[in-house]
């Protein structure tokens, strides 16, 4: 068989693999507690010149 070539066996073995559910997960919601702390001292205006510098990189 040369490359490329459709395999019917192959197709079958990933529909097969694909059609699979993994409900072996935990699907349990968890409460987190904690804290959060950022800094809030730059302006709007040095706010938007970083967004800025980002989005032109």
């Amino acid at each position: 068989m040369s490359m490329g070539a459709y395999d019917d066996e192959e197709h079958e073995r990933r529909e097969r693999k694909n059609s699979e559910v993994d409900a072996s997960f935990d699907d349990e919601r968890h409460e987190y507690r904690g804290e959060v702390e950022y800094e809030g001292g730059d302006s709007t205006e040095d706010l938007l010149d970083k967004f800025q510098e980002i989005q032109s990189k």
